[in-house]
């Protein structure tokens, strides 16, 4: 099992694990179906529609803009992950594996991630305000909130990555 795994980094499983999520999630069958079978009014139906938020696609009747963005997204969410999981200090310094502040960083590395992700793909629309800018960052780290611990479990029991 990759959770009692003791030679795995804590930020090389959170990264592991957001890539699956966005290859997963955030491809277009599962963002179609997602779309096409659940109601938006339900709290499960909301998840699974969030579940698809940094998409990716490879063809469609958009602009090639639009399709690059969201697919950057998708690209930043990932990068920005194993970023924050450097840089955060609990699955860093934490002395024992396995510790609540690792679990939390990775959580926060998510949230982080999807947040800036949104913002700086913000900056490549047409025409970006930067109310469509805060929007975004919020839809992002919303995002993060709600899927984020997944990334936390991940990072559960890992060394800090380097020695």
């Amino acid at each position: 099992m990759a959770l009692t795994n003791r030679y795995k980094s804590a930020p090389g499983a959170g990264t592991l694990a957001a890539l699956v999520l966005v290859l997963v999630f955030g491809s277009p069958w599962y963002a179609d179906w997602a779309a096409d079978n659940t109601n938006p009014d339900t709290a499960g139906g909301w998840w699974l529609r969030l579940l698809a938020w940094p998409h990716w696609q490879f063809d469609s009747d958009d602009s090639l803009r639009s399709i690059i963005i969201a697919d950057l997204k998708a690209i930043l969410v990932v990068v920005l992950t194993l970023l924050f999981l450097y840089l955060l200090p609990g699955s860093q310094l934490a002395r024992a594996r396995g510790t609540i502040s690792q679990f939390f960083a990775g959580w926060a590395s998510y949230i982080f991630a999807g947040g800036f992700a949104a913002l700086l793909t913000t900056l490549f629309l047409a025409n970006p305000t930067l109310l469509g800018a805060f929007r975004a960052a919020g839809d992002g780290a919303t995002y993060g909130l709600f899927v984020g611990w997944i990334i936390g479990l991940a990072t559960l029991g890992g060394r800090r990555g380097t020695r």
